[in-house]
């Protein structure tokens, strides 16, 4: 087929990213030209790593300072350290206080680069957009090419009545709370959606599906194993396709530094990570450390943005960023914030979890993950110290589970699904032209 281009416009936060950079990797080793229309601070990143970058700024960029270089989804990090308070409140009750302004924030990002996105499109004339955001970008919804929604959240973010409430962290087997929930998430979303919806149309986009914040696409895909998935609960339709992973191979090669290695049988490496913006909340990092340090066991530390402000014990070691999908396959447990990247990826490479939810859709991963039995879930902050140390025991020590999930990485790898994301994309090319 004709050389094409493919213009990506992934969330600014490390999940969505690394998805897109998974399958754009693909469609650019097959020779198209691969645009990221990601957000300002992700300057310098994609760039080395082939792709064209053409960013937006989704609020008004500070005045400019001595300081070091802002980190990648600076804007993000800010927000949820801000925000961390929060966290420690029951799902239903951080929609008023989290949800809802986390979508807010959202739509005012989308707002402000309407008028930057149209200037990309006409600068780049694309082929066909790509969209792993949660909200819409009306500018992206009417180049005239098709439009690519890929959804790197929970696939409760497809709704039905028959699985539980998005954000809610809710049981698949208890309905009893769901109501309640939906009910709330009406309440304190309908004239925010209203709004949004308005100015959606008013820039020449379909209107919104009730309730939903983001369009359907000409081809619709999310990154999910099939093992955990919903589908018998909520069928999806035919321009819906399932990733069972999306594992980028852009990280750099990584060995076990030389001071974990051991001996020790006993001994297992750990992998801890809250994700890039999960890792901003320095006390819970550092009484996690403080934990894990008292076992026998090894850790691989990702440290977050925000490293410099805490020391790792002597059976650790991290930095502020590790290249996740090569440490992995070293490791025997993940413990994780259920981010939905970490938790995909830790299914591909076959890693049983802990997982201790903060925000958005990581509670729903907790909760799925814990249900299913191929890991254990926590009160993130107020878990007891022997109820972790205890945990990362039982799950080393259980051999059936190390087993099952080893068998279930097979299959998932065996589906290789930046391949086939990247197949279904370029299928688009030939079919309009």
């Amino acid at each position: 087929m004709a050389m094409a281009k493919f213009l990506f416009m992934p969330e600014s936060a490390y999940g969505p990213t690394n998805n897109c950079i998974g399958i754009g990797n693909i469609l650019r080793e097959r020779g198209h030209t691969v645009v990221f229309a990601a957000e300002a601070s992700w300057q310098g990143r994609l760039q080395p790593l082939g792709f064209v970058e053409d960013l937006v700024e989704l609020a008004p960029p500070p005045p400019p300072t001595d300081g070091p270089e802002p980190a990648a989804g600076q804007f993000w990090i800010d927000f949820i350290r801000d925000t961390a308070p929060v966290f420690r409140l029951p799902t239903i009750e951080q929609l008023t206080q989290f949800i809802q302004p986390t979508w807010q924030a959202l739509i005012d990002g989308a707002m402000y680069c309407q008028p930057q996105l149209q200037e990309i499109i006409q600068r780049q004339r694309p082929d066909v957009v790509i969209e792993d955001n949660v909200n819409c970008f009306p500018a992206l919804v009417t180049a005239g090419v098709p439009f690519v929604r890929s959804v790197s959240c929970q696939p409760l973010e497809m709704k039905g009545p028959d699985i539980p409430p998005l954000f809610s962290g809710y049981p698949s087997d208890d309905r009893s709370q769901w109501a309640d929930f939906r009910a709330e998430y009406e309440r304190t979303h309908r004239a925010m959606w209203g709004t949004y919806n308005e100015w959606v149309q008013s820039c020449g986009a379909p209107p919104l599906a009730d309730l939903e914040f983001i369009h359907e696409g000409a081809l619709n895909l999310y990154l999910y194993p099939e093992i955990a998935d919903y589908t018998a609960q909520r069928p999806l339709g035919s321009n819906w396709h399932r990733l069972d992973s999306s594992v980028r191979a852009t990280d750099e090669p990584w060995t076990v530094p030389e001071q974990l290695n051991t001996n020790d049988p006993t001994s297992k490496l750990v992998y801890l990570s809250l994700g890039s913006l999960g890792s901003a909340d320095v006390d819970l990092m550092r009484r996690l450390v403080a934990v894990l340090g008292r076992t026998r066991h090894r850790f691989i530390v990702s440290k977050g943005p925000l490293a410099d402000e805490y020391d790792l014990p002597s059976n650790m070691w991290g930095a502020a960023q590790v290249p996740q999908t090569n440490v992995l396959p070293h490791v025997d447990l993940v413990i994780t914030h259920g981010g939905n990247n970490t938790t995909t990826e830790a299914f591909h490479f076959g890693k049983p979890m802990i997982l201790l939810p903060l925000f958005w859709d990581q509670y729903d991963n907790a909760q799925r993950v814990h249900e299913l039995g191929f890991g254990v879930r926590l009160g993130t902050y107020s878990f007891e110290d022997d109820q972790l140390a205890d945990a990362v025991d039982r799950l080393l020590n259980d051999t059936n589970l190390r087993d099952r999930m080893a068998a279930n990485a097979a299959t998932i790898r065996s589906r290789n699904g930046t391949v086939k994301a990247a197949t279904l994309i370029e299928g688009l090319v030939s079919s309009s032209s």
